[in-house]
């Protein structure tokens, strides 16, 4: 028999809720029981699933058209670890899967990796090993480094294009930073896409960290903000705590977009026409700090605060 003391010492289970909102073109759902995800939208619709920061964990996610990965698969970049990853990713049913690399994923900046390789690891990775592991068509899965690609994600669909980049602001040296002199070199890259894939938020935007300071990248947000046609969505992760998504509107007036002073002096008069809108994502799903309790509770990887993100997108939305 149960005592009394030890039924109400059980810790509480876990609590998903519900969380989404809708914008012109999309629906974008944050928290849902993982159990019964929200249902496909239908034929007119792309259902893209983006995870971040799994850091070699594995767990449920919800079916879809797209699969979309910002990086830090494993958590200190081994063979073992980034294998765990791809037979996971390899495992689930989405059609397309879409991944990048990120500060975790060591041998994969392989010049940084040469020379810092021993920091993080008593025994030398083979890069080669590791990029032929996770840059192999035969897993079914793309892997984008500083890369565009284009596809469908069913027969006869609309063609989407998609930017992958595993860079951020320097972070302690790891892999794949950049320092302030060398943000623009990198950001300057990036082409006008549907998607777009980074590790490193940009600033102001989803990247607030638990010491409440803004860590993205600056010359990101002023390299999207001169855009003509800013992408549909921007999938990232790296700071785990800013996990969530927002709808970011690209406005002359808008607050993010003023110190770079690039959207009042380069954007285009607007005229009638609606400002150009991006789905902001943070997928990162590995809970940190005092954000990965719950009454008591650790939360697992992917787990509630911390779930994949859904974003459903008309297939004639525009950017």
């Amino acid at each position: 028999m149960t005592s009394l003391v030890s039924l109400f010492s059980r810790p509480s289970p876990l609590r998903y809720g519900k969380e989404s909102f809708s914008t012109r073109n999309a629906t974008v759902h944050t928290a849902y029981d993982p159990r019964h995800p929200p249902p496909h939208p239908g034929p007119l619709w792309t259902r893209f699933v983006c995870l971040s920061d799994t850091h070699s964990e594995t767990f449920q996610v919800p079916p879809g058209d797209v699969l979309l990965h910002s990086g830090d698969l494993s958590r200190l970049g081994t063979y073992d670890q980034l294998k765990i990853t791809i037979d996971w990713l390899r495992s689930l049913p989405h059609p397309v899967k879409i991944i990048i690399a990120g500060n975790h994923d060591f041998p994969l900046h392989e010049s940084w990796y040469e020379t810092q390789y021993h920091v993080f690891h008593k025994t030398k990775e083979i890069p080669s090993r590791i990029r032929e592991l996770v840059d192999n068509e035969s897993n079914g899965i793309v892997y984008l480094q500083d890369q565009k690609h284009t596809f469908q994600a069913k027969d006869g669909g609309r063609e989407w294009s998609v930017y992958g980049s595993p860079w951020q602001p320097w972070f302690h040296g790891w892999a794949f930073n950049y320092t302030p002199e060398e943000a623009q070199a990198h950001v300057s890259l990036i082409p006008e896409v549907d998607i777009l894939l980074t590790h490193g938020p940009p600033s102001t935007i989803l990247d607030t960290t638990l010491t409440n300071q803004h860590v993205g990248c600056p010359e990101l947000l002023a390299h999207l903000s001169k855009m003509p046609k800013p992408p549909l969505i921007h999938c990232f992760g790296h700071i785990h705590e800013a996990h969530g998504a927002i709808l970011h509107v690209w406005d002359v007036n808008d607050q993010a977009t003023e110190p770079n002073q690039f959207a009042t002096e380069e954007r285009p008069n607007l005229g009638d026409k609606q400002p150009s809108e991006t789905i902001m994502v943070n997928a990162a799903n590995q809970p940190i700090g005092h954000m990965a309790f719950s009454r008591g509770v650790h939360i697992p990887c992917g787990g509630p605060g911390f779930q994949p993100v859904i974003v459903d997108v008309l297939d004639s939305a525009q950017r």
